[in-house]
């Protein structure tokens, strides 16, 4: 049964008037890994589907893992490359809001693509469900989608299948969107910067813990990263969550993109700082007797430092700045 649309709500005026619910299934999760497939739902200003669209991807290399998303190189031998599809993606992500669970992987897989095949993406903004779920103060015991949609009871048939992912997110991003048009909620929308330059000079294989991923490129692109509008609270304290507003500082290497982590960082709330100073609330570095001059600085100074996968944990949970008087 369809659901009944709450009369009362007033829509807000700023809110976007369509939206473009997306999944990416890839190789994995370095800058030099492919979607291999994808899929889109277009929703209208009040989250109301209109289509959907779905296609795989030959990725031109080995599927990764096949175990999580099922997608074999015979299945996949046959699909079109991505600059075939991009016009058809184009049209479908064309004026809208991507809107996506952890919407900063994503936007980057989609990115990148685009910017392998000379090509421009047509998005301007990204909204992720992860952060809006924040925003509504949703009781969710954590932030993987099948929780979100089990709130919502929303049945999930095929995890990891990019259309059966998107359909899910989909129908859960309604009744968010709805509530957050009911509470006239700001929605948490993050400007979307294509990639700028490819670079085809092999990089460096990154040094630090966990998957050792081996990037053929370096990718660049114009970034000033926003303040985070949240006051500093102070430094991290081990065994506790971060809090919105605390000023994180990278040194090194790093597994997973390092505009990735930043961007992760920036949309749970916390301010990435270039420099360290007395100021900085946590360190992130996988070589923490490296000698680098934020390495040696955070020591002199007692800064706390964490590593990657202990920062991803951090990320998952990141306390609401506390209200101001």
């Amino acid at each position: 049964m369809p659901e009944a649309r709450p009369p009362a709500t007033r829509w807000p005026a700023a809110y976007p008037s369509g939206y473009a619910v997306v999944d990416v299934e890839t190789t994995g999760l370095a800058r030099d890994d492919r979607i291999i497939s994808a899929a889109v739902y277009r929703l209208d200003a009040r989250g109301e589907v209109e289509d959907h669209w779905y296609t795989l991807v030959n990725p031109e290399r080995d599927p990764g893992p096949v175990w999580i998303h099922g997608l074999t190189s015979d299945v996949l031998e046959g699909a079109p490359l991505f600059p075939e599809i991009a016009e058809e993606f184009s049209a479908r992500l064309e004026g809208r809001v991507l809107v996506a669970h952890n919407a900063v992987f994503d936007w980057q897989m989609i990115a990148r693509e685009y910017a392998r095949a000379t090509l421009t993406p047509p998005v301007r903004q990204r909204l992720c469900t992860i952060a809006l779920s924040k925003e509504l103060a949703l009781p969710l015991p954590n932030h993987k989608l099948e929780s979100l949609a089990a709130h919502f009871g929303v049945v999930q048939q095929r995890a990891h299948h990019a259309l059966d992912d998107a359909r899910v997110l989909a129908e859960a991003f309604r009744p968010s969107l709805r509530a957050a048009a009911r509470d006239a909620v700001r929605l948490p929308l993050h400007e979307c910067r294509p990639l700028t330059e490819w670079n085809a000079a092999p990089a460096p294989a990154p040094s630090g813990i966990g998957h050792q991923y081996r990037p053929q490129g370096n990718w660049r692109q114009s970034r000033k990263l926003p303040p985070s509008p949240y006051p500093n609270p102070g430094r991290y304290e081990e065994g506790r969550p971060l809090r919105q507003g605390m000023r994180v500082a990278f040194s090194g290497d790093t597994s997973t993109e390092r505009e990735l982590l930043e961007d992760r960082a920036v949309e749970a709330g916390l301010h990435v700082a270039t420099s360290l100073s007395r100021l900085t609330s946590l360190l992130v570095t996988n070589d923490p007797d490296s000698g680098t001059s934020k390495v040696v600085k955070a020591k002199s100074f007692g800064t706390p430092i964490v590593d990657e996968a202990a920062f991803g944990q951090l990320l998952r949970d990141v306390e609401p700045a506390a209200a101001t008087p």
